[in-house]
Parts: C-alpha cells; sequence; structure tokens
C-alpha cells in the first residue's frame, strides 16, 4: 500500500470536511445512547414486541422512541436501537430521572427484559442531527453497520478517513454514511451506519465503472480506490460489519 504524505491527508481531510453532508454531524452533534442487544436463544420475537410496548409506555411520558434495526448477518447482535438522549444534563436532570424511575416501578421494565436478553451493551455517541437521521431511517430497506476500535493515537485519523470516504461515496453518487463518535461506555470509538432502500441499492456500486471509482477515491484524497480498505486498516484494531433489515 502506498502511504499518503502528511500534508495531502491533511488536505484531504480538510477537504472532505467542507464536501461532507450535515448527516456527518459537524456542526450540530446530537447526543445518542446506543444499544446493542442479543436476545435468548427463541426469543427474539417475543424481545421485539416487549421493545414495542416499551415504546408505546414512554411515548406516553414524551420519552423520545429509538430508531432501530434487526441483524441480518454479522456480528453476534440481533438489534441495534439509537435513542436521542439530547444532552446529558436532560438526560440526568431530577424530573426525567424521577419519570424513569416511575415508569419502572410501575411496568417492572428490568425485570422484563432481563428474562429475554442474552448480551447486551451500551455506548453514547455524538452524531448527526435527529430530524436528518429519523428521515433517512424511515425511508430505509437495508442498513449496513461498521463498527470500529482505533488503535492507540489513530482515533482523529480514523474519523478523518471515514469523512474522506464519504466524500468519495458523494462523488460517485452513493448515500454517505452516517457517522458517530464515541463519548462513553462500550468499547466502540467510532462507527457508521449507510441507509439504503434495500439490498440492490447497496450493491449498485458493483456496477460503478472503474475509472469514475479511480477519479472520486483521487479527489477525496486516496491514493486509489483499492487503497481505501487498506488504509483503514491501518488506523484500527477492531472492526465488525453487520447487515441489518427494518423491524417489522
Amino acid at each position: 500500500m502506498k502511504k499518503l504524505a502528511l500534508p495531502r491527508l491533511m488536505l484531504s481531510a480538510g477537504i472532505s470536511l467542507l464536501m461532507a453532508p450535515a448527516a456527518i454531524g459537524q456542526d450540530a452533534p446530537q447526543l445518542y445512547k446506543t444499544t446493542l442487544v442479543q436476545a435468548a436463544p427463541g426469543k427474539i420475537g417475543e424481545l421485539i414486541s416487549l421493545y414495542k410496548k416499551r415504546f408505546a409506555s414512554d411515548a406516553r411520558i414524551a420519552a423520545p422512541a429509538p430508531m432501530w434495526m434487526r441483524h441480518s448477518q454479522g456480528d453476534q447482535w440481533d438489534l441495534l436501537l439509537l435513542t436521542p438522549v439530547g444532552s446529558y444534563l436532560d438526560y440526568y436532570s431530577p424530573e426525567r430521572i424521577a419519570t424513569r424511575q416511575q415508569s419502572e416501578r410501575s411496568e417492572r421494565w428490568r425485570e422484563q427484559f432481563a428474562a429475554l436478553i442474552a448480551w447486551q451493551e451500551d455506548v453514547y455517541v455524538y452524531g448527526p442531527p435527529m430530524e436528518e437521521l429519523r428521515k433517512a431511517f424511515a425511508a430505509g430497506g437495508f442498513f449496513h453497520v461498521e463498527m470500529f476500535v482505533a488503535l492507540a493515537g489513530k482515533h482523529a485519523e480514523l474519523r478523518r478517513q471515514r469523512e474522506m470516504e464519504n466524500a468519495y461515496l458523494k462523488s460517485l453518487g452513493r448515500p454517505q454514511n452516517f457517522i458517530f463518535v464515541r463519548d462513553q461506555g462500550a468499547a466502540w470509538d467510532l462507527f457508521t451506519i449507510g441507509i439504503y432502500r434495500d439490498l440492490k441499492h447497496y450493491a449498485e456500486s458493483a456496477d460503478l465503472p472503474q475509472e469514475k471509482q479511480e477519479a472520486a477515491a483521487k479527489a477525496a484524497g486516496f491514493s486509489s480506490a483499492s487503497d481505501i480498505g487498506p488504509y483503514l486498516r491501518t488506523l484500527i484494531r477492531t472492526h465488525h460489519d453487520t447487515l441489518c433489515g427494518p423491524v417489522k
């Protein structure tokens, strides 16, 4: 792999920041609680039904509804839920804590979910504006989730790489990835979600002419289209891919 020169990388990163859409969440990052859940064996249907019941209950107390998806193939989890938090000050205000506690006492949510969940982890992340994300989720029928743990000292460069890749996708007329950056919680430093109409839409990139891919890659700051993946791997310790569909 031909390594990018530092000045070129810094320049391309700056260009990509200018080219990247609001979906990256640069200007107005929104705080989300991300929950990854693996259902107990044979309990995925019951778990989904319980979450829907919980969402309906939360709506009555004006709690923001999560956006969620269901695993198709890839990582170990069955469901990914993105819950808009607003801010820590709002989420942990005495009023909202009291409301959640009252809901727990009346519905015994913790006990019900514990009977249906085999594994769970949470990570708080900053991401794109909620309205933009909800609009994309509502129209999406297929999701591609990539989750990363960065190598030491590579966190900022990993984010720049994802922004450069969004510039590449934009040049090709492809959907760009929503970027989420860890604040606290589980080990994932950053994850992205690509949202597509369906599997066919996701796979359309394979039909793009090679010369167009090369031009887009170089414009975004990569040495070539084939260098995008290898360069990413110089920045990460762990990388998980998951393909998902909407929850029915």
